[in-house]
């Protein structure tokens, strides 16, 4: 693994009984780089995912992150090494506020056993960790703002700030932008930009004009396999790809 190669999966298989899944499948996700992963329903792309977050294990494969095999780790322990994920649904606090939410995953990361008479909301290190995700995500003027009664695209900006909170180097986002209006798409385009700089980013997403502006390499899979890799504009003009999921008009 290069040193700029944060996470890889390596040849990963996923059978659930007769079906394949994910069949035999390779990805390097690079640090500055928001690597896209497209395809039809049911593709593969979701399961990818929780073959390299750790949710469930591959059949075959292996998956290494930060140069460590780390295929039977379990996702917490995956998570604490420096892995972060979104999902398709919104997995935020609805009753806390913006800054519970982030001082909370904060919290999972510098968990302090021992300070069992110290208030978990006093703790000056997660609170500024807090503050500092929510800002950065463009939500610190909703710091003490209901989480529930956010707009849908301010939930997802607070997802992955809470995401941030834990300090990855790698994300995994599936669909951020799904139910998005154009303005929450573009102000979740220009964070996704920020953070690359920082971060190797796989991005799953059924938005094709907002993939194609904002990822630097995008893998299509068509019923579990890869069919192709490369820059958009190799994608685009790819002509198995055209075929099989674009659409070769």
């Amino acid at each position: 693994m290069t040193r700029d190669v944060l996470l890889q999966g390596i040849n990963l298989t996923r059978r659930w009984g007769g079906l394949v899944a994910v069949n035999n499948v390779s990805i390097s996700l690079k640090r500055g780089q928001v690597h896209a992963v497209i395809g039809t329903n049911g593709a593969g792309k979701s399961t990818l995912i929780n073959l390299l977050s750790g949710e469930f294990p591959p059949s075959s494969g292996q998956v290494e992150l930060l140069g460590q095999g780390v295929s039977h780790w379990a996702q917490s322990r995956r998570a604490r090494a420096g892995l972060g994920r979104s999902y398709q649904r919104n997995t935020i606090f609805p009753s806390f506020t913006v800054l519970e939410n982030c001082r909370l995953s904060a919290q999972a990361q510098h968990q302090q056993a021992w300070a069992f008479w110290r208030s978990a909301e006093r703790d000056a290190t997660t609170r500024s960790i807090a503050l500092d995700v929510a800002t950065r995500v463009g939500l610190g003027d909703s710091l003490d703002c209901q989480a529930g009664f956010l707009s849908h695209g301010q939930k997802r900006q607070l997802e992955i700030a809470m995401c941030l909170a834990t300090a990855p180097q790698v994300l995994l986002l599936d669909e951020p932008l799904a139910g998005m209006g154009a303005e929450e798409t573009e102000r979740m385009l220009t964070l996704l930009q920020e953070l690359k700089q920082d971060h190797a980013i796989l991005l799953v997403e059924h938005d094709m004009d907002a993939v194609f502006r904002i990822a630097d390499l995008i893998t299509v899979m068509v019923n579990g396999l890869v069919i192709a890799t490369g820059t958009p504009d190799e994608v685009r003009n790819n002509s198995d790809v055209r075929t099989a999921y674009l659409g070769d008009h």
